[in-house]
């Protein structure tokens, strides 16, 4: 009886790589990528975020978590300047405690082994192990966002139905006139870059609890879920081919997928999606989460144009150990970029978006 030939027949031998002394990221994520499991997921996600690069695709940065607070901003920061990122969706928490670091507020590196009722008796707060001071960062923190809103209110926050991106830029802006390290602050950046940067939740975070007071000072903001929802659309439907980041899921991840259907299912314009994705985070698909969600699953919302594992990766991992070596292969690999500068462009944007409808 004669077997028929092996379905792996022509796939790639897997021949086990070696470490060397002074190997640089590129071989590191080269090696990865002769393995398996999650490290070859590395490798493909590096490969295709440098793909992005290359084919200049508007790249999306989403970011839930708490990166950002634990020092991931810088690595940010690097990205920006380096023309590798073009529009962000993170929590408003991200924005909030990234303004710890510009204005020199205490943060500590800490362990999460504490008795967290003695913590709160101290007037510290942690996020796992992160040690923030209750008075001396979150209070004078909020102290110095109603600062923000009084000083740019007239100028820049009064307009009824103001957008996130708006409030972020008009935020950075501001932070890059006024504190100790604006350099430290991905939002300073960002808004220098003219990168626009959307919340995925107007409510849900330490910004907009203080807007509650400033409004009760005489300086009322309303911001437009709605405005961001087709800001956010505007870009997409603008820029051509699309390549989404997503650090962790949440509602970042969501913000950013939704804007193929908004554009395909809810104004009914032909749309299908964007092209390509990256995400890193721990979620899995069974509980049916978002964060969860495969990006074949995805697809079938009209979120990326086709299921083609060589244009969606998924990584499972923590993404404080897995982004920094997607970042530091792409900047190890790709000559630097001009900012895309997507603010200056929204008005264009906008306006393609409603004559499409």
């Amino acid at each position: 009886m004669v077997l028929p030939h092996s379905i792996f027949k022509d796939a790639p031998d897997i021949i086990p790589p070696s470490l060397t002394k002074g190997m640089s990221i590129t071989d590191l994520v080269n090696a990865f990528g002769k393995t398996s499991f999650e490290a070859r997921n590395v490798y493909r996600g590096a490969r295709l975020y440098k793909r992005m690069i290359e084919h200049d695709d508007v790249i999306w940065l989403g970011i839930a978590g708490a990166g950002v607070a634990g020092g991931m901003g810088g690595m940010i920061i690097s990205l920006l300047e380096a023309g590798f990122i073009d529009v962000i969706c993170s929590t408003g928490a991200q924005v909030y405690h990234d303004l710890h670091f510009a204005f020199d507020l205490p943060v500590k590196a800490v362990s999460p082994s504490f008795d967290d009722d003695i913590l709160r008796r101290h007037g510290d707060t942690r996020i796992h192990d992160i040690g923030i001071r209750d008075k001396e960062t979150l209070q004078a923190q909020d102290k110095i966002i109603r600062e923000f809103v009084k000083d740019c209110f007239n100028e820049h926050l009064s307009k009824d139905g103001l957008s996130s991106w708006e409030f972020n830029f008009a935020l950075g802006t501001w932070v890059l006139e006024n504190s100790k390290y604006p350099e430290r602050r991905f939002v300073a950046r960002a808004a220098d870059l003219k990168v626009p940067i959307f919340w995925d939740s107007l409510a849900n975070h330490s910004i907009t609890m203080n807007l509650v007071q400033t409004d009760r000072e005489g300086f009322p903001i309303t911001l437009s879920a709605q405005k961001d929802i087709f800001d956010s659309a505007a870009i997409v439907f603008s820029t051509g081919q699309t390549g989404f980041i997503e650090l962790g899921g949440g509602g970042p991840k969501n913000f950013i997928q939704q804007t193929g259907p908004t554009i395909n299912q809810v104004l009914k314009i032909k749309f299908e999606g964007a092209e390509c994705g990256i995400q890193i985070g721990t979620a899995v698909e069974r509980e049916g989460s978002l964060s969860g969600c495969s990006f074949s699953e995805s697809v079938t919302w009209g979120k990326f144009r086709s299921a083609d594992d060589q244009k969606l990766v998924q990584i499972w991992g923590e993404y404080s150990v897995i982004f920094p070596i997607l970042a530091a292969y792409a900047l190890e690999n790709c000559p630097k970029k001009s900012s895309k500068s997507i603010i200056t462009q929204m008005p264009i944007f906008l306006t393609n978006l409603e004559k499409a409808r």
